[in-house]
């Protein structure tokens, strides 16, 4: 690596160019992945930190959750498959409401749950509520963005009814919606049900194994059994927006791995002679190639470093509105495929090294 380190030193503004250039793609590469996760999170993150196997949802819903109807008696024949813990319904409502004392519209998400039950939010700040509270409600703490707090009142405008904020969970959102907890009691009132009348819901979610759930898929008509993976997917807008990002980012990658080949393709034309002489005075192609590899590495390790300082530094500024998430887990990986495209970007100039001849290469370097 000696070779390596010595051209790195004597040619430092060309490397500093190509270590420039790299650290843009891989500053945008990881920026574009965290916003693609940030966006994910913000769309259904609700739904990804649900603790649940699966989703029963109406067979004529197409998948959507929003798009089904599941009653009472159909959860009580779901729950004679599995123990009543392990199913629990879920109630989802698109909704607006407003502040009290305020004319602002704010959409938000209401998701019926059992507060008992493994589908119950946790909570970060104030209380929770009980399947028995009246007119209380647990919000997700995005709202304070909005100027809400504990203990402020606002009115749904589909019912007209008032609740009141008692807790604030965190990251719960869904098809980029602060979400909004209550319990089947509200839940009912929201939908002016009487209390002879059946409560109906979305989704059960189901805690159980794979042999009890193709049970309830087989023999439970007019239901069809969903992962969440496929509950994501059904999310209006979620797929599409995941899929451009997706895109973005291969692209971005294909662009990096030509960008980097060229540059060092061009490079070891430039050095064949420098090469040719190496080798006539007993250094290995596979030295060489050592050496080459040895730079690619390293340029792109410090380039990588510099990249993953500056999106955290950017993501330390941006607003909190700002759905972006660069996990350290995403970092490794995206960091990891970085490095592989940048090997692999490299090959066609090792190629170039293995066809070089001493005593060509000095003949030209003579004349």
């Amino acid at each position: 690596m000696f070779l390596a380190l010595r051209e790195l030193k004597y040619a430092k503004l060309r490397y500093f160019l190509i270590g420039f250039i790299m650290v843009l793609i891989a500053w945008l590469v990881l920026f574009v992945s965290g916003l693609a996760k940030g966006l994910a999170s913000d769309n259904a993150s609700s739904i990804q930190k649900m603790d649940t196997d699966y989703l029963v949802i109406q067979k004529e819903a197409d998948h959507r959750l929003v798009r089904s109807i599941l009653s009472e008696d159909k959860l009580k024949v779901i729950q004679d498959y599995t123990n009543n813990e392990s199913a629990a319904p879920l109630g989802i409502q698109m909704t607006t409401f407003t502040q009290k004392g305020s004319s602002k519209k704010i959409d938000a998400t209401f998701f019926a749950v059992d507060m008992k039950g493994f589908l119950a939010p946790d909570v970060i700040d104030g209380r929770m509520i009980n399947n028995k509270t009246t007119n209380e409600i647990v919000a997700d703490s995005s709202l304070k963005e909005d100027g809400l707090k504990l203990g402020d009142y606002i009115k749904e405008q589909f019912s007209g009814k008032t609740f009141e904020i008692v807790g604030f969970s965190k990251g719960e959102s869904f098809s980029h919606t602060p979400v909004i907890h209550i319990n089947f009691k509200e839940w009912g009132e929201i939908h002016k049900l009487s209390a002879n009348k059946q409560l109906f819901f979305n989704a059960i979610a189901l805690k159980t194994s794979q042999d009890a759930a193709e049970q309830i898929d087989k023999n439970v008509a007019g239901v069809d059994l969903i992962d969440k993976s496929e509950a994501l997917k059904s999310i209006p807008g979620y797929s599409e927006e995941q899929g451009s990002l997706i895109m973005m980012i291969v692209f971005l990658f294909i662009i990096a791995a030509f960008v980097l080949a060229v540059f060092f393709y061009v490079m070891t034309i430039q050095k064949i002679n420098q090469f040719g002489v190496l080798k006539a005075i007993g250094a290995t192609t596979g030295y060489i190639a050592r050496n080459i590899v040895f730079q690619v590495l390293l340029l792109t390790f410090i380039s990588l470093v510099i990249s993953i300082v500056l999106t955290y530094g950017v993501a330390a500024i941006l607003p909190s509105s700002m759905p972006f998430d660069l996990t350290p887990k995403l970092v490794l990986g995206s960091s990891g495929l970085f490095l592989a495209v940048s090997v692999i970007g490299s090959l066609i100039s090792l190629y170039k090294v293995t066809k070089i001849d001493a005593i060509e290469a000095i003949g030209s370097a003579a004349q």
